[in-house]
């Protein structure tokens, strides 16, 4: 639908005990400072790995991101916003909020267990 739109992958996953995104794959394209980036994550929960995302992508210039999602808690919209004010985040439902674990209430379950069937 988008002839020219070039794809990138920020491979991150959360550390289960500490909640923080951690970083195995980053690879984008050599023009992305010239480009509008919509950075897409199933769900939007503590909001530190998009926010680690969004660093990723600014450190390489890009300065025209948007952010989308499913289903987002509060929490992260926060995170998101108080950090990068200038991204505007997108979603398609807001649920309740966190768990004690960090998962989205009522929520859909963990998106790379569902991808990759895991737990």
């Amino acid at each position: 639908m988008v002839p020219s739109a070039k794809i990138g992958h920020i491979g991150l996953y959360r550390d289960h005990d500490t909640l923080e995104p951690k970083e195995y794959y980053c690879k984008l394209p050599d023009d992305i400072a010239n480009r509008l980036v919509i950075l897409l994550d199933p769900m939007l929960a503590t909001g530190g790995s998009a926010v680690a995302a969004i660093n990723f992508i600014k450190q390489r210039g890009c300065t025209n991101i948007k952010f989308m999602c499913m289903i987002a808690a509060p929490e992260g919209i926060k995170r998101i916003t108080e950090a990068h004010p200038d991204v505007q985040v997108y979603c398609g439902c807001v649920d309740e909020g966190l768990n004690e674990h960090g998962y989205i209430l009522p929520g859909l379950g963990d998106a790379g267990d569902r991808l990759f069937g895991t737990k």
